[in-house]
């Protein structure tokens, strides 16, 4: 386990005790070409010379999908307010636009000299594994996935399949049909803890209901998603979850255009990673019934906090789950009270070990 402190006039820094309320884009890099970064020596003593830095590499989805990349940067972005680090110098992020950018982007930042590197999404896994045990002398966080064998990385996963199947519980109870829907990005053991959480929650409402399933085959395909989502509700699906990073914009667009078209017309989107309620506004209305949050700021939070004190969790995999408040479902949106009660029923069996949801098909 790397360990290093670094000390830059803070009055306190406190080992973060967690504390959890939650699948692109094409903008290209927005970071600069200087950094003063972190210090390369190993130590126990905090000097001011020494300066934490941190940034993130994010999958194809980019920083502004308005779910997973753009959650995790919201969460480097409060830490570094908190800590007082500068933009650019102090923080910073690469866009990946295809998956031939990730060895590219983490290699530059290790080589800026940044303390600790977030690797955003389980497809930068094998990427992170290769430079990480180049640079050795840069700390590494891979989020949803695991690389193992290598100190200078601490790997963070949620349990997707427990959030998930709260919003199984929701869409269930709020479906007039029956029928519900899920749409993934891409095919992967995270997306198939959605998937799965998803299934088991709503036969637990309703053993009888049809829930279809389609993969875009993407995080940034949002014309492809607008299909499948358009499909569904053509199919009788009132209700659909995504799990599909900026892709699922498309749903957000199939069920706006017809919650427009007619106001009466009962289409609800279920959103994912972070709160996605802005994301459903009409004229008409709001179309989002809730979304499954994986609460990422505070994930980040945590481990940059370990880091700065020296306690980088190297080496170790970190899980969030429901008992941990690191997945939830948001109360934005068109849940009504008796689906929240139920919600919250749930969670408490959940936490209380009376329900494992599984996580496998």
């Amino acid at each position: 386990m790397k360990k290093r402190k670094y000390g830059f006039m803070l009055t306190s820094v406190a080992a973060l005790s967690l504390v959890l309320a939650a699948c692109g884009g094409d903008e290209g890099d927005t970071s600069t070409d200087s950094n003063t970064g972190g210090s390369d020596t190993d130590t126990t003593e905090t000097t001011d010379e020494a300066k934490f830095s941190l940034a993130m590499v994010t999958d194809t989805s980019g920083i502004d999908d308005k779910s997973f990349n753009q959650a995790t940067w919201e969460g480097a972005k409060e830490f570094a307010a908190e800590h007082g680090l500068k933009e650019e110098e102090g923080y910073a992020y690469l866009q990946s636009n295809s998956d031939s950018d990730y060895e590219t982007n983490l290699n530059q930042l290790a080589r800026r000299d940044f303390s600790l590197i977030f690797a955003a999404g389980f497809s930068i896994a094998e990427a992170l594994d290769k430079i990480a045990g180049q640079q050795q002398d840069t700390n590494f966080t891979i989020i949803d996935s695991v690389v193992e064998g290598k100190d200078n990385v601490a790997s963070v996963l949620f349990k997707e399949h427990e959030g998930s199947f709260l919003a199984g519980v929701a869409a269930a109870m709020t479906s007039k049909t029956g029928t519900v829907g899920f749409i993934g990005g891409m095919e992967s053991e995270v997306i198939t803890r959605f998937e799965v959480g998803f299934t088991e929650g709503v036969k637990a409402v309703n053993p009888d209901a049809k829930i279809e399933v389609q993969y875009v085959g993407s995080w940034s395909d949002s014309a492809k998603a607008n299909n499948i989502a358009n499909l569904m509700y053509s199919n009788g699906a009132d209700v659909i979850m995504h799990a599909a990073g900026g892709a699922g914009n498309g749903l957000f667009t199939a069920a706006k255009d017809i919650k427009e078209k007619d106001a009466n017309a009962n289409v609800w989107v279920i959103g994912v990673d972070s709160d996605q309620y802005a994301e459903g506004d009409t004229a008409n209305g709001n179309v989002t019934l809730t979304s499954m949050i994986k609460n990422l700021q505070a994930a980040v939070n945590d481990i940059s906090s370990k880091a700065i004190e020296g306690n980088f969790p190297g080496g170790e995999v970190i899980t969030y789950g429901i008992k941990e408040n690191g997945v939830y479902l948001s109360e934005n949106g068109g849940m009504t009270d008796e689906v929240k009660q139920a919600v919250a029923e749930y969670t408490e069996k959940i936490k209380s070990g009376e329900i494992t949801v599984p996580d496998t098909k």
